[in-house]
């Protein structure tokens, strides 16, 4: 922040976690500054595909946030006839809605602000706050995404597992006001300046989704097409693998695995501190089998009686659900639960199958083979009977070697990108944390376009 002013004089502020402010800055309550609503008494099953849009709670924890346009942001939508019955709930422009509930503290008093002139109702588990200085209303957007003001609100909610935002803690909060053209001043300057920042962010959102995608189109020719350019190729005789190497072979993975099945079709009984660990597909991710968390523990008499024949050479793969995680067995102490299937390999190395299990060609035969209308679920069967390109002994070391590698050096680029992608956020936040609290004076600032900007390359 060191190329902008600080204002000439500053007083204290008497507000928890905010210092101070400048000297001609007031203070107030939230109740003094909105009125607030709630939104539609309704529940999923009243979304529609047409009509009406509405703003749920899920729009603002996990899709949007911030603002919100309809369109540009797909939003489910309610019947009409809320136009008559609900106009209580309806949105103007300027408006904010809090999701009342976060399943974690940081989400509490996450928001969205409707910037459209669009008739949209704010829907379930919602709160709407109304400006009544309307002219005000990008200030106050900024201002209630400060870390400062988001700090009140998250040490006067209550809960354990849930965490609820009530109208009551939203009208408590205490907010500091510049006058009426300031804070117009400080929500353009924001609006310039976040844009650009957030221009960067999605340059490096785009690099890492591209750094992701030739990392598994080179994994994918590695265990599909081999190292060697110049091999001589032949068709597989199947469609979603297409050529392989002429020398390979291609048969089904029941021919050159010793078994494959999967675990317990019942919930077992649980028992806390026993080292013991019931495992489902989704306790597997990277490659390996995720204990912290979500795996439960169950007694050594369930462990014994359910235990499986594992061992180094085991490869589980989710098969219900999200399908197509993969993991290798590592001497856990585990049982499996039915959405995963367990592969002992025989003719095959492990570490190559997990490499193949991933690529690109195995999910296209998931999705050609995967059953169910609400949860995806990929048979046994269809594991048993799947083509595997199966290169020599030899060769699929020197393949998993070089996937291995390969795979590292993506990654290494991927935590590069995120790690730019993390301090651009944390610039965003320090930058809006700064001017709504007067730590900068934007008062001067007049927009320019400048052609020197950070640009952050997207290349691999």
């Amino acid at each position: 922040m060191g190329k902008y002013q600080a204002y000439p004089e500053y007083k204290v502020s008497e507000i928890d976690w905010l210092e101070t402010i400048p000297e001609h800055w007031k203070t107030s309550k939230l109740r003094y500054t909105f009125s607030f609503g709630k939104g539609l008494s309704i529940t999923k099953e009243n979304l529609r595909d047409t009509g009406t849009p509405c703003i749920s709670y899920g729009e603002v924890h996990s899709k949007y946030g911030f603002e919100i346009d309809p369109a540009l942001h797909s939003l489910k939508c309610v019947d009409d006839e809320y136009l008559k019955t609900s106009r209580y709930a309806l949105l103007e422009k300027g408006d904010i809605v809090f999701a009342d509930t976060s399943e974690d503290i940081d989400g509490s008093g996450n928001f969205t602000q409707l910037v459209s002139d669009e008739q949209v109702f704010a829907g379930y588990h919602t709160i709407i706050a109304r400006p009544y200085r309307r002219e005000s209303s990008r200030y106050f957007a900024y201002l209630l995404d400060s870390k400062e003001l988001r700090t009140q609100i998250r040490h006067a909610v209550k809960g354990v597992k849930v965490f609820s935002v009530t109208q009551a803690i939203l009208r408590g909060v205490i907010i500091w006001l510049p006058p009426t053209e300031e804070r117009n001043k400080i929500a353009n300057f924001l609006d310039h300046e976040t844009a650009k920042i957030d221009t960067l962010i999605e340059k490096q959102q785009q690099l890492i989704k591209l750094l992701k995608e030739k990392r598994q189109a080179v994994i994918s020719h590695a265990v599909t097409k081999g190292l060697n350019p110049e091999a001589s190729m032949k068709y597989s005789g199947v469609e979603w693998l297409g050529k392989v190497p002429e020398h390979w072979e291609i048969p089904k993975l029941i021919n050159i695995t010793s078994k494959i099945g999967d675990g317990l079709h019942s919930t077992p009984t649980y028992q806390d501190g026993t080292g013991y660990y019931f495992v489902n597909g989704n306790n597997l991710a990277e490659k390996n089998i995720r204990i912290g968390g979500t795996a439960k523990e169950v007694p050594y008499s369930v462990y014994l009686k359910h235990k499986l024949p594992l061992d180094q050479q085991t490869v589980f793969l989710s098969i219900n659900g999200t399908i197509g995680n993969v993991a290798r067995y590592n001497n856990e102490q585990i049982i499996l639960g039915k959405s995963a299937a367990y592969i002992n390999c025989r003719a095959i190395d492990a570490s190559y199958l997990i490499w193949f299990l991933t690529s690109n060609q195995a999910r296209n035969y998931y999705d050609l083979e995967v059953t169910g209308t609400t949860i995806n679920n990929l048979s046994l069967d269809s594991i048993r009977r799947m083509r595997v390109p199966l290169p020599p002994p030899q060769e699929q070391l020197k393949i998993n070697i070089y996937c291995i590698s390969h795979s590292q050096k993506y990654e290494d680029l991927i935590e590069a990108a995120s790690k730019q992608r993390s301090l651009l956020i944390e610039r965003r936040t320090a930058l809006i944390s700064a001017a709504v609290t007067g730590k900068i004076d934007v008062r001067n600032w007049k927009p320019t376009d400048n052609k020197n900007t950070e640009e952050v390359e997207v290349t691999a």
